[in-house]
């Protein structure tokens, strides 16, 4: 399947490739070693629409096609997988769940603001015993009057401890599983709201992408801050998920890519008994297999953005897209590393973090695991009753 594509993906390609090389790559390691992006860069990326991509024109928004957004992040992850993060979160969880969900008041006084980059945004599902099974949060929303009281714990939060705005999922007390879950937007600073840990350079991957343990303590928010209609918690948890994935799967094709690149490059530089280690048969077909993986995660992404664009659900093609270029984009760096031999193990070269970055991949978001259920569950069926 072979996309052609338009002008304006062309541009908007061009214009983040261009964007990344000049003020993004130059900066990767020191801002991985100080374990954050100074919120100065992201004013930069806001001012080019990067921080609003697919959001429409009159909520602030660049209005990019999903194709576009493709573009754009796998250009931007190709830099830098940290930023790659907090921009997917920003765009595909944050502002889609306003997008999708929101009021119009809502969409005017949050969603504009996001757009435009002025605020960030954290989108908070997972909590202590609440990953892959997110039906068994525990975070309870009460309402009071004219209140919603929160209160409960949540775990592994990316942007969370720099967000302005966090979408909080919690349900009401006495429900449970897929019931009585809705979604509240909680703005940084409201009594009862507390980050009690932000993990940076101690993780595996993604250093310069804060992921943060949000507390909820009697966390009084206003009623209209409850975003879309109360107890639709599970729909909007996986429409936006879905959404979300495709920031996923852009993202391995650019980090896989950076990690080809670089073991290109090494290969044709690196002399071994005699000559360049690029005339090495097996290492050719290293770099072979690591090129032919890369387009065809490349392909099943676009063709699940394009499916967005055409308003035909892509379900099944979103999670074809995030499983495979999540499993490539493990093997792809693990053979970067491997071209560059001892090097590849040091901090010298930039495939060390690669292979880092992509591990992560097959975790968040729905794990490979759950990729394959739901494409299991398309094929065959449900394999039991929910509940």
């Amino acid at each position: 399947m072979h996309f052609k594509l338009t002008p304006e993906q062309e541009l908007v390609r061009d214009t983040a490739r261009d964007f990344v090389d000049r003020e993004l790559i130059p900066h990767v390691r020191e801002w991985e070693a100080k374990g954050e992006v100074p919120r100065s860069f992201y004013a930069k990326m806001a001012a080019l629409g990067f921080l609003g991509a697919p959001v429409p024109e009159k909520y602030g928004g660049a209005g990019m096609d999903y194709v576009s957004f493709a573009l754009l992040v796998e250009e931007i992850s190709r830099g830098s997988s940290s930023v790659r993060t907090t921009v997917s979160v920003q765009t595909s969880l944050s502002e889609t769940t306003l997008q999708l969900f929101g009021s119009e008041a809502q969409k005017q006084r949050w969603l504009v603001p996001l757009a435009k980059g002025d605020k960030l945004g954290a989108w908070a599902l997972t909590e202590p015993n609440a990953g892959s099974d997110a039906a068994s949060l525990t975070t309870t929303a009460e309402k009071r009057g004219g209140e919603w009281v929160l209160n409960g714990a949540k775990r592994f939060i990316s942007n969370g401890g720099m967000a302005d705005y966090v979408f909080v999922y919690a349900r009401e007390p006495g429900t449970k599983r897929h019931e009585g879950l809705s979604c509240f937007l909680v703005e940084q600073g409201t009594p009862g709201f507390t980050v009690p840990h932000v993990e940076t350079t101690t993780k595996l991957g993604l250093r310069a992408s804060p992921t943060a343990d949000l507390a909820f303590e009697d966390c009084h928010i206003p009623e209209d801050h409850l975003v879309g209609v109360r107890g639709n918690g599970w729909e909007q948890i996986l429409k936006t998920l879905n959404s979300g994935r495709l920031g996923i799967c852009a993202g391995a094709v650019g980090v896989a890519r950076a990690a080809l690149e670089a073991a290109v490059k090494y290969a044709q530089q690196r002399q071994a008994f005699g000559r360049p280690i690029a005339s090495f048969q097996l290492l050719r077909e290293m770099i072979a297999e690591s090129a032919v993986e890369i387009d065809a995660a490349r392909l099943l992404t676009l063709r699940a953005a394009w499916l967005r664009d055409q308003g035909i659900d892509n379900t099944v093609e979103i999670s074809m897209a995030k499983l495979f270029g999540a499993q490539m984009a493990v093997r792809v760096t693990d053979r970067a590393v491997q071209v560059h031999g001892g090097y590849g193990f040091s901090g010298e070269f930039d495939v060390e973090r690669y292979y880092r970055d992509a591990r992560i991949l097959g975790l968040y978001e729905g794990t490979n695991e759950i990729q394959k259920l739901i494409i299991a569950e398309r094929l065959l069926g449900p394999s039991q009753k929910k509940t």
